[in-house]
């Protein structure tokens, strides 16, 4: 959420960000409806002055036993009048404050804009098989070797889920466990949150209420299943005060991820490419803001060590203005390739929100020399999402005979199998 005075003062900067998003929003309307909310707050205050003042007048008649009739007839008009205003002010203040949390982040100068041919390869890592023989999808591979099966999730579910099995399940898990145990090196503490929240949660991080139509959520409780262990975990501060020597904070966590991505069909639906539940680890950072953007550059390392080690053919892209999160300043895309369907497949986005999810959190910290009390910044990152990373390692580690070799840093979490065979 941006501030409303940084909105009053940068007017001209706002309606720029909002052209190069690409992104609706009446402006000008918004800013009418700041104007009104603020003149009937003055409008009451002066009215409660006014009482205030008549209050202090009938006491002192009453005192000297005076006549009070008119200005008690005076002071129920005022009180009249301020339940209407109030009434009114009510309405104006809900319509604002829906309206403030639609407003789209400042996205940071050096995103370039415009569409996502404007999107920028900033490291490519050139690893790509070259194959003495067609490579197969991963569909054709799972199906062979019985990884995982769409009809049998159909048939539970419905469609566009996933049940995976025998060596494929195993596979997800050795995955999980090899993330987490890599993130845990490298500094960030584990978290297993519940896989629901409630709205609060939602809105703090942005999901909420521009992507509602794209989540699950429950018919009888007002709790949505997560779209990514970013939800809980960023919440975990919401409405408290951490301490300057208490950042920067690293997290790490597994979930189960869910979304109905409802505008998203006749794109990609086949396959594991857009599934409606899927694993991933997340990242997730609360840092001082001068350290943000070093932080950033940290986050793409430790999700691209994870493609590193599995030895994996990957690309880091800096996304355009128009391809970037309702709640991101600047974010990295890491692409992995998958040669059986000639794809790159984003299997993390790494973003700096600034202190945009603070703002909506009221998540801040107390500076040590100053005691003042300001907003942190947040971040995060895939590290990374499964699906896709089972994509990219069934192409690219698959053989001739149809089985699949198991990446040499896998192997301890899969019993010491080497090949994945019929």
């Amino acid at each position: 959420m941006l501030d409303i005075k940084f909105i009053r003062q940068n007017i001209s900067l706002v309606k720029k960000v909002l052209e190069a998003r690409n992104y609706p929003f009446d402006l000008d309307s918004f800013l009418k409806l700041d104007e009104e909310r603020r003149l009937l707050i003055k409008e009451v205050e002066s009215l409660r002055s006014q009482q205030n003042e008549l209050n202090r007048k009938i006491k002192t008649l009453i005192k000297e036993k005076k006549d009070i009739s008119l200005l008690l007839e005076e002071t129920k008009k005022i009180a009249q009048r301020i339940d209407e205003l109030e009434e009114r002010l009510k309405i104006i203040k809900e319509k604002f404050q829906k309206e403030l949390l639609r407003i789209p982040n400042i996205f940071h100068p050096s995103v370039p804009q415009g569409d996502s041919s404007f999107n920028k390869i900033v490291k490519e890592v050139k690893k790509i098989r070259n194959f003495s023989f067609k490579p197969l999808t991963h569909m054709e591979i799972g199906e062979h070797l019985e990884l995982f099966s769409f009809p049998v999730a159909s048939k539970l579910c419905g469609s566009n889920f996933v049940l995976f099995k025998k060596e494929g399940a195993l596979l997800s898990r050795a995955l999980i466990n090899f993330m987490l145990d890599i993130h845990r090196k490298r500094g960030y503490q584990e978290i297993f949150p519940p896989f629901l929240v409630n709205r609060t949660s939602m809105l703090t991080t942005g999901q909420l209420p521009n992507l509602e139509e794209d989540m699950y959520r429950l018919k009888d409780d007002d709790y949505f299943l997560i779209p990514t262990a970013e939800v809980p975990v960023t919440n975990i501060y919401r409405d408290e005060i951490l301490e300057e020597d208490d950042l920067p904070l690293y997290f790490v966590s597994y979930t189960a991820c869910f979304r109905r991505e409802a505008g998203s069909y006749g794109k990609e639906t086949k396959g594991l490419v857009r599934v409606h539940q899927f694993d991933k680890v997340e990242l997730v950072k609360f840092v001082h803001p001068s350290t943000s953007y070093e932080e950033l550059e940290k986050l793409v390392e430790d999700a691209s060590y994870i493609l590193e080690l599995l030895e994996l053919p990957y690309r880091v892209v800096l996304l355009s203005t128009q391809e970037l999160s309702f709640a991101a300043s600047k974010c990295y895309d890491l692409e992995v390739y998958a040669p059986g369907i000639d794809k790159w497949l984003e299997v993390s986005s790494c973003s700096n929100f600034e202190d945009f999810q603070a703002r909506r959190g009221n998540i801040k910290f107390r500076e040590k020399e100053t005691k003042k009390l300001k907003y942190l910044h947040t971040l995060n990152g895939s590290g990374l999402a499964l699906p896709r990373l089972i994509i990219a390692i069934l192409e690219n580690y698959q053989n001739e005979d149809g089985s699949v070799t198991v990446p040499q840093v896998l192997r301890k979490y899969m019993d010491g199998k080497i090949k994945i065979a019929k």
